[in-house]
């Protein structure tokens, strides 16, 4: 009786033990997988977000069209000019100027 109830307490130690080294394994692989997905969510950029809000979407909307103006420039004034060169000087003399005339037309930034 005594052996029959040891190899019994044997049997159940080796199953509770076997049950212990596979839930180490599930963790071990969880942990893994877990510091993968961290790592590739460091790499990966958020998502863009919107600021909801009358106020965000007018200076969204003013942003969009003074950028729409200087495309326009650019589009109307490149025809015109002979070289490169000259395009180049419109264009870096605009994005120079850029910042004063947003001030100028809608104060502070």
């Amino acid at each position: 009786m005594a052996k029959e109830r040891a190899r019994k307490r044997a049997e159940r130690e080796a199953e509770a033990q076997r049950e212990r080294e596979a839930r180490a394994r599930k963790r071990a692989r969880r942990e893994r997988v877990d510091r993968g997905k961290q790592a590739l969510a460091g790499i990966v950029p958020d998502a863009p977000r919107f600021t909801p809000g009358i106020l965000a979407r007018r200076r969204r909307r003013r942003l969009m069209a003074f950028a729409a103006g200087i495309v326009m420039i650019q589009v109307v004034t490149w025809p015109f000019l002979p070289n490169w060169g000259s395009r180049l000087v419109v264009l870096a003399l605009t994005l120079l100027a850029a910042p004063v005339v947003w001030v100028l037309s809608f104060g502070r930034v």
